[in-house]
Formats: C-alpha cells, sequence, structure tokens
C-alpha cells in the first residue's frame, strides 16, 4: 500500500517518531533495550514504555501498516526520514489535521487504497469530503497518535485525538505570530519561497454553511457548499501556489498554461483554472480566497475594496455559478476524484 518500502528516494512523511524507532530497533534489529537506552542518553524504563507503547497500538490498521513499512526499509531510509520530505509533508499532514478538526469530520480508510479521504457531515444530512490524503500520510498522523480508529473493519474511520488538537492548537498559534511578523499578510512563507496558509481549525465555507437566513434556511445551499469543496480539492491536488492562483484571475488561459506545467495533479489543475476564468474576476476572487486559501469574508472585504458585508453576497452567487461549472463539461470529473 502506498510507496514502495525499498525505494532509495523514499522517505517516511515527516520523521520516525522516536519510540517507533526504538521499538523497531528492538523488534527488528535485536537491538537490547538497556542499549538503545545508552544511546539515547535515558534509563531504560523509558525505553520499555516505549517500546510496549507501540506494540499496544499495532490492533491500529494504520500503526501496524506504518511499522510494517519502516521495518523493510534499509536502515539509512529510516534513520533520514526528516531529510529532504520533513518540512513539506508535515505542512500537508497539519493540513490535513485541519480538516479533521471540523465537527462531524473523519477520516475513511478502506482496505488495501493508497488513497484516504476526510469526510463531514453536512447540515442537510448527508456528507461531503474535503481533502484526498496518501495513505502512507495517514499512517505517519497515526503513528504519531494525532489520530485514531475505536473500531478498525474493511473501511476504519479515524478522527482526531486530544494530541492532534493539540498539535494544531500550536501550529495556528505558530501561524498567528507568523501573520504578525508580515503586516497581517494571509500567507506565510515557507522554504521553498512559496507562500502558504496555516488554516483554523474550521474553515470559512465551512461556518458559513451553518449561517440561516431569518426565515430558518441556510444562507449557502448543500450544491453550494459542495463546489467550494470540490475547488478546494483542486486547488490542494494542481501544485499551484497561493500566488500563482490568484494571478490566474489576471491573465487569459495561454497566459496561465505554463503553470500547467509544475508537478501535481494536472486534471485537476486544468479544471481549477477553467473554474476560475468561467467565474471572472470578482465572483472568481471571492471562491478563490475563502474556499481555497481560506480567508475570513471581512479579510476578503479588506483585500479587494468591498464594501462591509457585501463579501457574502458575493460569495454566494460565484459558489451558485461554480456548481453550475461542476456539474457540466470538464468540472464534473471532480467529483469523482480519489
Amino acid at each position: 500500500m502506498g510507496a514502495s518500502a525499498t525505494d532509495s528516494n523514499y522517505r517516511f512523511p515527516g520523521g520516525v517518531p522516536q519510540a517507533a524507532l526504538h521499538y523497531l530497533d528492538h523488534t527488528e534489529g535485536g537491538i537490547s533495550l538497556r542499549a538503545l537506552a545508552r544511546r539515547a542518553g535515558v534509563h531504560p524504563s523509558t525505553v520499555l514504555r516505549q517500546v510496549r507503547g507501540v506494540e499496544t497500538r499495532r490492533d491500529d490498521p494504520l500503526v501496524d501498516a506504518a511499522l510494517r513499512r519502516l521495518g523493510a526499509m534499509p536502515d539509512l531510509e529510516t534513520k533520514s526520514a526528516t531529510d529532504r520530505s520533513g518540512p513539506t509533508s508535515e505542512e500537508r499532514m497539519i493540513e490535513i489535521l485541519s480538516r479533521l478538526g471540523e465537527t462531524g469530520a473523519v477520516l475513511a480508510v478502506a482496505e488495501d487504497m493508497e488513497k484516504a479521504v476526510v469526510v463531514r457531515e453536512t447540515p442537510d444530512g448527508g456528507s461531503a469530503r474535503t481533502a484526498i490524503v496518501d495513505a502512507v500520510m495517514a499512517e505517519a498522523m497515526a503513528l504519531r497518535n494525532w489520530i485514531s480508529c475505536n473500531a478498525p473493519g474493511r473501511v476504519s474511520r479515524y478522527r482526531i485525538t486530544s494530541t492532534g488538537r493539540q498539535v494544531l492548537a500550536q501550529a495556528a498559534g505558530s501561524a498567528r505570530e507568523r501573520f504578525a511578523s508580515t503586516a497581517a499578510s494571509p500567507f506565510v512563507a515557507d522554504a521553498s519561497g512559496q507562500r502558504r496558509r496555516f488554516s483554523s481549525s474550521e474553515s470559512p465555507l465551512t461556518l458559513l454553511a451553518r449561517r440561516r437566513m431569518p426565515d430558518g434556511s441556510f444562507f449557502l445551499s448543500p450544491d453550494q457548499v459542495r463546489a467550494g469543496i470540490w475547488m478546494r480539492e483542486d486547488f490542494e491536488l494542481s501544485g499551484l501556489s497561493p500566488r500563482a492562483a490568484l494571478r490566474v484571475l489576471e491573465e487569459d488561459e495561454e497566459t496561465a498554461a505554463p503553470e500547467l506545467g509544475r508537478a501535481g495533479h494536472a486534471a485537476a489543475r486544468r479544471r481549477l483554472v477553467s473554474s476560475l476564468h468561467y467565474l471572472g474576476p470578482g465572483l472568481g476572487d471571492a471562491a478563490l480566497r475563502c474556499c481555497c486559501l481560506l480567508e475570513g469574508i471581512e479579510t476578503i472585504e479588506k483585500h479587494l475594496g468591498w464594501s462591509a458585508r457585501s463579501g457574502k453576497v458575493v460569495l454566494r452567487i460565484a459558489l451558485a455559478r461554480l456548481h453550475s461549472f461542476y456539474s457540466t463539461g470538464e468540472g464534473r470529473d471532480a467529483k469523482i476524484i480519489g
């Protein structure tokens, strides 16, 4: 399941927890607990607790899969897990964790599948997919105890743990500090120079989906919410930076075409670019900033120079038009991603 454990270019996402390394060195490598303790500079009882703790979690399908994957890896790949893939994988796992922090969200993992999906209950009683996750990344999150499953089965459902919520809170705190140091910019710079946004535990679209009109009806229809979720999926899969996605609205399709050469899901990039041109400036700005860049309505109004309370109206129109795009032609393929 997932990437081959013997691929020399492969790195376990985000690095391997120390407890898991001790468990593997003891059970797979035959190194004694005392030797591991001396190497780590801790008491042998500490290593014993780590090993026993990992062993008790092997009933979890993702934890067991992660340990089997790591056990089959050459020593170099296991020890150097944080070298190249660490920061990017860490950010992606935080993004997935934020989706799981939303009310009613679970990670659904099917046996022998290379992808898992995050689904969330919708106001109409249905469910909507909010993210797609590589199986190995889900394994890494489970191994860190960020997510857990109470009832494993053919399709196991994972929820965020208290440890996961603490990690999410720490990431949000770090993001707020970076926002303050960049003149309240909605983005933070990563090591590659691209700017990425850390999301709160609930996206602006999720919060708007709960709002009701004076007559008791929801402010956004289920179709509008689903359209926003599909756009978010396309953005995540596209490989486009926030800056490049915003630039699409300022350019025609031929000018924007070079961005499609970047790494990522080509079909998702085409849909995202097509949807933005379908919406056009204004509507496209509102949908992209709210659904993909996770900006709140007041922030959108400030950036675009709109009057107060106009952003919600524009976004509602944009999502209705976006649903029309995803219901016909090229956009229809987004419904079967993953």
